[in-house]
C-alpha cells in the first residue's frame, strides 16, 4: 500500500475513533435487515460483507434523478453517462473495475443483455419510481452470484413490504428544464392472501446535443428521449409456509444520438426494448427456507442512422436481438448452535443474433451474425456461523461452475466480522471472482478464457444514534483480463489490473432534524494493458480511464416541522483520463464540483410537492471526452398517495 494511501487511511481512522469517543449513546444503532449478502434475511451487523442500503425514504427524495444518477452518488461507484444526455450509455464502474464487472439484480435475480459487449444491463430501461430500496454489496461476489460479480452486485428491489390495504394509488407528475416530463402511476394492494402491484412510468425530454461542439459554430441539434416502463407483480400466500409469485416488466425507449466525439448527426436514433417475465416460490418454516426462481428476458436494440428518412441516399440499420434465461433453487437451513447452511444450484442461458444493412456511395452492404448461445450450470454453498455471544460472525463459501464454452471454474469466499461492543464492529474478507467471456467477445475469439480475480477487504464500522461511519480498505487483483487489440481488431487475454483503495461513509445527526451524509472514495490503480499510442507493446498505467482517483459526495438535509424538508448536495469528481483517439495519448479531463438542491412540502396526508435542482452553478464539465454533460436543470412536481 502506498504512503499516500496509508496516511489517508490513518487520518480517517483517527477521526472515526475520535467521533466514537464523543458519543456515549450505546445500543441505539440502526441495524437494517438485508437480503443480498447471503440470499436470506439477516441483520446487516451479522455479515462481514460491505453492504450499503439506499432506503425508500432516500429514493423518494431523489425524484428528479434517474437510477444511474442515484447510484453515481454512492461510495465506490462511478456511472459514466449518468450525467450525460438522457439515453446515453450507462457504463457502471465499481471500485475501479471495468464495465461488466458489477452484476445488476432485480429482486435478487440477475439481469443482463447477452448482445452487449460486456453483458451489461441497460439502466435506461428502468424507472426510479419502480424502486423500493437498493442494496449494494461490494467486493467479489462470484461465489453466490456467479460471473460478472467481480467487483460486486447491485440489488434493485421493487417488492413492497408494507402493503396492508386492498387498494392503494400513488402517482407522481414532474416537469422541468429541457422540456422534461416525468409521470408515474402505481396501483397496489393486499386482499386476503393476494398481494399485487402494477406500475407505469413515462419520461420525455427534448434533451441537448449529445456531442460537444468544440467550435461553437455548428449549431448541433438536440437529441431527445422518449421512454416507457410498465411492470406488474403478484404474490399469493398459499398457506403459512408457501408463497407463490409471478412478475413481468416491459420497457422501451427511443433516444437521439450523435455520430461520435465532437461530431453531430441528425436522424440517428437508438430504439431499445426489454421484456422480462418470471415466476417463483418461497417455502419457509422454523428450520429451512427454500426459494425457487425462473426468469425469461428478451432484449432488442436497434441503431437507425437515416434509415427512417424516405428516399435517403445513404443510411444504416443495425439490429441486435438477445434472450437470457435464469433458473435457481436454493435453501437456507438452520443447523443449530449458530450455524446456517446455504446451498443452491442455478442455470443460465444466453443467446443473441445481429443484422446490419447499409447503403452508401459504395453501394449496399449486408452482414449477419446468426444465433449463438452459451449455458452455465452452477452449485454453491455457504456456511454462516454466529457464536453464542453474537459477537463473532464467519461466512465461508464456495462455488463450482460448468460453462458450455470454457469448462469448469470455481470460486471461494471467507468473511469474518467481530462486534467489539454495542457500537463498533470490525470485518474483513478474502474472496475470488471470475468474469466469463461474453458471446460478443467469443464470436471474435473462441479461445478466450475467463478473467480471474482475488479481492481483499478490511474495515471498521461505528453505528450509533447520532453517528454511523464505515471505513473500508480494499485491494483487487485481476489476471487474464480481456481487452481489445486495435491492430488485429480482436479480443484477447492479457490485462493485469491491481486496484487498492479506501471507502469512507458517514451519516451524522448532530441535532434532531438535521442529517449530514458523506462518502469519499480513493483509488490507487495499476493496469497493464495495450499501449494506447502504439497499439503494439504493453504498458502499465497508474490511472483508469474515465474513473477518478478521488471522489466525494456530501448531502445536508433539514426536516423543518412535519411538512417541510430541504437538502443541499455537493459532488466532487477528481481529474481522470479518457482516450485521446486512435494512436493518440490519453487526454486529461478536469476535476469538477456540482451543487444540487432538493425541497419538498407535505400539503396534506395525501399529497406533497417537490422541486429538484441539479448543477445549480451551470458548471460545464465532461465525463466523456467530446460529449456534453447536464447543464443547470430544474424539475418540480407533485406526488399523490391515496
Amino acid at each position: 500500500m502506498s504512503k499516500k494511501l496509508t496516511l489517508l487511511s490513518n487520518l480517517m481512522l483517527a477521526s472515526m475513533l475520535a467521533l466514537a469517543q464523543k458519543d456515549t449513546l450505546h445500543g441505539l444503532a440502526l441495524d437494517p435487515v438485508i437480503v443480498t449478502a447471503n440470499k436470506t434475511e439477516q441483520k446487516q451487523s451479522t455479515t462481514g460483507k460491505v453492504i450499503s442500503v439506499i432506503s425508500k425514504q432516500q429514493i423518494e427524495k431523489a425524484a428528479g434523478k434517474t437510477i444511474a444518477q442515484l447510484l453515481n452518488d454512492q461510495a465506490g461507484i462511478t456511472i459514466n453517462g449518468a450525467l450525460n444526455n438522457a439515453g446515453s450509455v450507462q457504463t457502471l464502474y465499481m471500485r475501479g473495475a471495468a464495465s461488466g464487472r458489477a452484476l445488476i439484480l432485480i429482486d435478487g435475480i440477475p439481469v443482463n443483455d447477452p448482445s452487449m459487449i460486456n453483458n451489461e444491463f441497460d439502466l435506461n430501461l428502468f424507472s426510479i419510481n419502480d424502486v423500493e430500496r437498493i442494496e449494494i454489496c461490494k467486493g467479489a461476489q462470484s461465489t453466490l452470484y456467479g460471473s460478472d460479480a467481480i467487483a460486486g452486485v447491485i440489488n434493485i428491489i421493487t417488492i413492497k413490504n408494507d402493503v396492508a390495504k386492498p387498494f392503494n394509488l400513488k402517482t407522481t407528475v414532474t416537469g422541468g428544464s429541457l422540456g422534461t416530463f416525468k409521470g408515474n402511476v402505481q396501483l397496489y394492494g393486499k386482499a386476503d392472501k393476494l398481494t399485487y402491484t402494477a406500475r407505469y412510468a413515462k419520461l420525455v425530454t427534448d434533451g441537448f446535443s449529445s456531442a460537444y461542439d468544440s467550435t461553437g459554430k455548428n449549431n448541433f441539434d438536440k437529441d431527445g428521449y422518449n421512454g416507457d416502463a410498465a411492470s406488474a407483480a403478484l404474490q399469493y400466500q398459499l398457506n403459512k409456509n408457501l408463497l407463490l409469485k409471478a412478475f413481468s416488466q416491459y420497457s422501451a425507449y427511443t433516444a437521439g444520438v450523435d455520430a461520435g466525439v465532437f461530431e453531430d448527426k441528425t436522424n440517428y436514433d437508438i430504439h431499445n426494448k426489454l421484456l422480462n417475465a418470471g415466476t417463483g416460490f418461497q417455502f419457509k418454516n422454523n428450520a429451512v427456507t427454500v426459494v425457487g426462481n425462473y426468469q425469461y428476458s428478451a432484449m432488442q436494440r436497434n441503431y437507425n442512422d437515416n434509415a427512417s428518412v424516405p428516399n435517403a441516399s445513404s443510411f444504416s440499420l443495425n439490429d441486435f436481438h438477445s434472450i437470457s434465461q435464469f433458473a435457481e433453487l436454493y435453501a437456507n437451513t438452520k443447523l443449530g448452535k449458530g450455524l446456517d447452511l446455504l446451498t443452491g444450484i442455478d442455470y443460465r442461458y444466453g443467446s443473441y443474433n445481429s443484422y446490419y444493412h447499409s447503403v452508401s456511395i459504395y453501394g449496399p452492404y449486408d452482414s449477419q451474425f446468426n444465433d449463438t448461445s452459451v449455458t452455465q450450470n452452477s452449485f454453491y454453498a455457504s456456511l454462516h456461523f454466529t457464536d453464542v455471544s453474537k459477537k463473532l460472525n464467519i461466512e465461508l463459501g464456495g462455488r463450482y461452475n460448468h460453462h458450455s464454452r470454457y469448462g469448469n471454474n470455481s470460486t471461494f469466499s471467507f468473511n469474518p466480522s467481530y462486534k467489539i461492543n454495542d457500537a463498533i464492529r470490525i470485518f474483513g474478507s478474502i474472496s475470488s471472482g471470475y468474469k466469463a467471456p461474453t458471446l460478443y467477445q467469443l464470436s471474435l475469439n473462441a479461445s478466450l478464457q475467463p478473467e480471474q480475480s482475488i479481492n481483499y477487504e478490511a474495515g471498521i464500522q461505528l453505528q450509533q444514534k447520532i453517528i454511523s461511519t464505515r471505513l473500508v480498505f480494499f485491494s483487487r487483483k485481476i489476471d487474464n483480463g480481456i481487452d481489445y487489440n486495435y491492430i488485429t481488431f480482436n479480443y484477447f487475454n492479457y490485462v493485469k489490473q491491481i486496484v487498492n483503495g479506501i471507502e469512507f461513509e458517514a451519516t451524522v445527526k448532530p441535532v434532531e432534524h438535521l442529517t449530514i451524509t458523506a462518502n469519499y472514495t480513493y483509488l490507487s490503480p495499476k493496469e497493464t494493458t495495450q499501449n494506447r499510442i502504439t497499439n503494439k507493446d504493453t504498458v502499465t498505467y497508474n490511472y483508469l480511464l474515465r474513473r477518478p482517483d478521488n471522489s466525494f459526495n456530501l448531502t445536508v438535509g433539514m426536516q423543518a416541522g412535519k411538512g417541510f424538508y430541504a437538502s443541499v448536495s455537493g459532488k466532487y469528481v477528481g481529474s481522470r483520463y479518457d482516450v485521446g483517439g486512435y494512436k493518440k495519448a490519453d487526454v486529461n479531463l478536469d476535476a469538477y464540483f456540482l451543487l444540487s438542491a432538493y425541497t419538498e412540502y407535505q400539503l396534506c396526508k395525501y399529497a406533497k410537492i417537490f422541486a429538484d435542482a441539479q448543477n445549480i452553478t451551470n458548471k460545464q464539465f465532461f465525463d466523456v471526452r467530446g460529449y456534453n454533460s447536464i447543464p443547470f436543470m430544474l424539475n418540480a412536481g407533485i406526488t399523490i398517495h391515496l
